[in-house]
């Protein structure tokens, strides 16, 4: 691939905030100059990482002090300048940042294991303090991950491993999607070579098979649209060589995926993605168990979209995915949108959002209090947090994300305040009694019985449960 000069990066940076020239200009001339005499594996002066990294959050539209920090990301751990340095050159929002991304020292440790642990749990728990850093970070594995030919092949796996198994879920739950894809994609592409090349051999050749009626429908669809004056924008959308591998891992073959193909259908407004929804619906046979309402009911992640799973022309089977503009930014970059929609505001409206509406961030909030040792950080983060999950519905139809092997128990510490959860005395799932102890699958609906004469929560359920927040919970009822 063709690396980035700082033309490109300034050109990029340009095309959406031209206040931001002289700042990106000053800290890739002090970048350069710190790394000067650096060079990577590959044998390139060092400053292409930082450079390619700039680009990387320009392309999410990032803001200056951002695309600064992402210049400036390793300076503090491979030169000879600090915080302090950076601050005074910069400034202290700057400074933050790099600091947030740098390594903790290797002198504050007995073992490299240590040290991995510890910084781990200060990338993840960064997010508490300032979502950028996580976004900076995710840009710099990214280019790493794009450049990984040029290490050992036992470095290829352990970063192809932990980009699996913490950047990309970290990428999902803030949103950016084409940041994870890519990551996991590439990921995959170290850990089994083979099956990556047999699903990407396999996916290029069902899609040309399939190009026609991709076009066909496509076509069909805009010339609908079109004549019912519904602005629109539709483009053709292949699922990723990793949530291939997912659904085979699972026994599905590549060609009875639903989803494999889909049309993204942009329009100008939620009336009109109901609209465009009843005018496909009018022209295509749906799957009625294949379609999703995420406009009304947003993934925690805040992705929305309409989901419909129809019969095109010879049978094909094509996914159409309708959403707004914001909504398509918001489903490729994720909170990095808001650069877009809040300008000057949006750090602190990303950081007042991931607080109050993002699931997840409570969660990590409840495993960083409640494990001080960082192996059982880490250990825990990976059990509950970034692995697979089921999504449950309340009776008001909200939907609750739990890790696999969740109880009703976790439902009901998620979804009712404290006091409430502690006299919970059964639990309906799916118009059905279920044990407290039943582990509940993805689409459930769950009712929590509740009694003001409950004697609370027993020891046992501290068996029955799965996420910090009920243990923490649970245990501050039993004192113990």
């Amino acid at each position: 691939m063709n690396e980035i000069s700082i033309e490109d990066l300034l050109e990029k940076v340009k095309s959406y905030n031209k206040e931001a020239l002289e700042d990106v200009k000053r800290a890739y001339k002090y970048a350069y100059y710190l790394h000067d005499g650096q060079v990577r594996q590959s044998g390139e002066p060092y400053i292409i990482h930082p450079l390619n990294v700039a680009y990387i959050l320009a392309e999410m539209h990032a803001d200056s002090n951002t695309i600064c920090a992402g210049l400036l990301h390793d300076t503090i751990e491979d030169t000879q300048t600090s915080k302090e340095e950076i601050a005074r050159i910069f400034n202290l929002d700057i400074a933050e940042l790099v600091d947030g991304v740098t390594k903790i020292s290797k002198m504050n440790f007995s073992t490299k294991r240590e040290q991995t642990l510890a910084n781990t749990r200060k990338i993840i728990t960064s997010i508490k303090k300032d979502v950028r850093i996580i976004m900076i970070k995710l840009a710099d594995r990214l280019h790493n991950m794009r450049t990984l030919q040029y290490k050992k092949k036992e470095k290829q796996q352990e970063n192809a491993l932990e980009t699996i198994e913490i950047f990309a879920p970290l990428a999902y739950y803030i949103g950016c999607y084409k940041i994870k894809n890519e990551l996991e994609d590439l990921s995959l592409k170290y850990l089994d070579k083979e099956k990556y090349k047999e699903i990407e051999e396999k996916r290029e050749t069902i899609e040309v098979e399939n190009n026609a009626y991709l076009v066909e429908m496509l076509s069909t669809i805009k010339d609908i649209l079109t004549e019912r004056n519904i602005p629109n924008e539709i483009k053709i959308r292949i699922k990723s060589i990793y949530e291939i591998y997912k659904k085979e891992r699972k026994g599905n073959d590549i060609s009875e995926i639903h989803d494999l193909f889909a049309l993204k259908i942009i329009v100008d407004n939620i009336a009109n993605c109901y609209h465009t929804l009843g005018l496909i619906h009018s022209k295509y046979h749906p799957i009625n168990s294949k379609f999703k309402d995420y406009i009304c009911n947003p993934k925690t992640n805040k992705y929305q979209s309409l989901h419909t799973t129809v019969f095109g022309a010879g049978g094909k089977i094509i996914q159409n995915q309708i959403r707004t503009s914001e909504m398509d930014s918001v489903a490729t970059n994720g909170l990095a949108t808001y650069w877009d929609i809040h300008k000057g505001q949006a750090r602190n409206i990303m950081q007042e959002e991931l607080t109050k509406k993002f699931q997840f961030f409570q969660s990590l909030l409840d495993i960083d209090k409640s494990f001080l040792d960082n192996q059982k950080f880490v250990r825990q983060i990976k059990g509950e947090l970034l692995t697979s999950k089921i999504y449950a519905y309340t009776t008001t139809g909200e939907i609750i994300e739990l890790p696999q092997g969740a109880t009703p128990i976790d439902f009901a510490y998620y979804t009712l305040d404290e006091n409430t959860a502690n006299k919970m005395i059964t639990t309906i799932v799916n118009n059905h009694q279920v044990p407290m102890d039943y582990e509940l699958s993805n689409k459930d609906r769950v009712e929590i019985i509740t009694d003001n004469n409950s004697t609370g929560p027993s020891p046992s359920w501290l068996t029955n449960t799965k996420t910090t927040t009920a243990r923490r919970k649970i245990k501050k009822y039993l004192k113990v």
